[in-house]
């Protein structure tokens, strides 16, 4: 039995790779972007909110991940592989002119965000095994995705730094939000689980960008 539609259509619009791995995912169309926060310019709110998106994006892994990892008996933490994406964030930041230092803890949450989804999914396998994947994605590909992502969101933090420490991030990013749950579809697991993924965003000494850092 495949995985339900909705992981599928989080993937769809940003991950190819990884649907690749789950035959039968189809993208659904993307209804027009709400209007910025007030007090925020239209750039601002752009730039924030494809960090809101690459946030999705990576967080819809978590369900290919989860089905890499079902029955297998391999742990949902991974301390290993998580060292090594913090390790690899905190270098791209530095190149990138972002602060490593915070630019590892908006990941770590990202982390813990994902594996949040990951748990719950192989609780309602347990729960229902009815509803759980009959194939195994390979998770070295699901990896690689996420990777490709990483860089993205380093660059997307070095992008958004004005930003995220103006007076109106807050305002800005429920509206960046919003946008991306409508328009991901997201459900309540998911939808939570961004939300918990955004929390260092604009935070008081959240992300911050240091350029010309070394």
């Amino acid at each position: 039995m495949q995985l339900t539609a909705h992981p599928l259509r989080l993937l769809a619009s940003g991950a190819v790779a990884v649907v690749a791995l789950l035959p039968g995912a189809n993208a659904t169309a993307a209804p027009s972007q709400p209007p910025p926060a007030a007090g925020a310019s239209h750039s601002g709110y752009d730039r924030l909110h494809r960090l809101v998106d690459l946030s999705a994006r990576r967080l819809a892994t978590a369900d290919v991940v989860a089905s890499a990892k079902w029955g297998t008996g391999a742990p949902v933490d991974d301390p290993a592989r998580e060292q090594q994406v913090l390790d690899t964030v905190a270098r791209l930041a530095r190149e990138e002119g972002a602060d490593p230092r915070e630019t590892v803890r908006f990941f770590r949450q990202q982390i813990e965000a994902n594996k949040q989804v990951q748990r719950a999914m192989h609780q309602r396998w347990n729960a229902d095994p009815a509803e759980a994947p009959a194939a195994r994605p390979d998770l070295t590909q699901v990896r690689e995705e996420i990777n490709r992502i990483n860089v993205e969101m380093v660059r997307a933090i070095s992008a958004s730094a004005s930003v995220r420490t103006a007076p109106s991030c807050g305002g800005t990013l429920t509206v960046a939000e919003a946008g991306v749950r409508h328009r991901r579809h997201l459900d309540r697991l998911h939808a939570t689980a961004l939300t918990y993924a955004l929390r260092p965003v604009c935070a008081p000494g959240g992300i911050s960008t240091v350029r010309g850092a070394s």
